[in-house]
């Protein structure tokens, strides 16, 4: 849980930053490449490695990452200092958060039993924006486990429409009553 909290702080550093400057898109664009090379296990460990100086490590960010914001690659060169440098994709994600805060955007996180189409997708998002009153971006995840239905969490809500659930929620009623034992 620390790591989350840093990661939140940086994010929030750095999204003041980016608005001051008025460059939220180019934050947002470098912040995503950066987490895209953080991901390479090879370059990760090639930054974390105690061997490997400071000013090579830069001109390897440099190459790798071309064009980007002085301020990101200062970032990074200070995450690598600081041993914190695994935490740039959780720093990105919560920038990202910010970012569609920021626009009047709410993620919601929506699991299915089977994969849903662009046009549910759309549909779903019209309706979970109407009951949060924002505009809505469905981020999907298949579970096989809920059987049908959906679970949707969207602006701290847990909306949980599985077939899983309605089954437990039944079964809990009939013993209750004393039908089913």
């Amino acid at each position: 849980m620390p790591r989350k909290a840093y990661a939140r702080r940086y994010a929030q550093a750095v999204f003041e930053i980016a608005l001051e400057k008025k460059e939220l898109e180019r934050w947002q664009t470098d912040l995503r490449k950066i987490a895209g090379a953080v991901a390479n296990e090879t370059f990760l460990a090639a930054l974390e490695s105690p061997k490997i100086k400071i000013a090579d490590k830069s001109k390897l960010l440099t190459r790798t990452l071309g064009d980007i914001n002085p301020l990101a690659l200062n970032l990074v060169l200070m995450l690598i200092n600081r041993g914190g440098v695994a935490m740039l994709a959780a720093i990105a994600d919560e920038y990202q958060r910010m970012l569609d805060e920021y626009r009047g955007i709410q993620t919601a996180d929506v699991i299915t039993a089977v994969p849903i189409d662009d046009k549910d997708k759309e549909k779903l998002a019209e309706k979970l924006g109407t009951l949060v009153a924002k505009k809505v971006v469905v981020k999907p995840e298949v579970d096989p486990e809920i059987l049908g239905g959906i679970i949707a969490r969207v602006g701290g809500k847990l909306l949980d429409g599985s077939t899983r659930s309605k089954l437990a929620a039944l079964k809990r009623e009939l013993v209750g009553s004393g039908r089913v034992r």
